[in-house]
């Protein structure tokens, strides 16, 4: 049991996986910072004189009806900045270096190969010199 558990592990996927969670932890940590730093006074510039910030408030003497804008709209472009980092950084490079050093896709999907060994029974089976046996 210890063994399979091993080879679950050891898996390219899981460890992938593991090194996505991590990076992409890393890059929401660095965004957060810079919206909280950067993006966040931006917005409040935008937001009037009040400390509630960019929104709009329903009832004029209630805060708690108060609907914030400014979060969805940083919110939204940490996750612009976020997919642009890991695409121009991780996914774009990776793409570039498997097409230089990785192995070709020459081989056959199993839909392919289904189709050729369909094309070749239909076709008597001749081309592999096998077929029809007549006695």
């Amino acid at each position: 049991m210890l063994k399979g558990f091993k080879d679950f592990l050891l898996r390219g996927n899981v460890v992938d996986l593991a090194v996505a969670v991590v990076i992409g932890t890393a890059f929401v940590a660095i965004v957060t910072a810079f919206s909280e730093g950067v993006i966040n006074p931006l917005l409040a510039v935008f937001g009037g004189s009040d400390e509630l910030g960019l929104g709009f408030q329903l009832v004029a003497d209630k805060p708690a009806t108060f609907i914030a804008i400014g979060p969805i709209i940083t919110a939204a472009l940490n996750f612009v900045i976020i997919a642009a980092l890991l695409y121009f950084i991780l996914v774009a490079p990776a793409n570039r270096a498997r097409q230089r050093w990785g192995k070709s896709d020459t081989a056959l999907t199993d839909n392919e190969l289904l189709h050729q060994i369909r094309d070749l029974l239909a076709a008597g089976g001749n081309a592999s010199g096998g077929g029809k046996h007549e006695s």
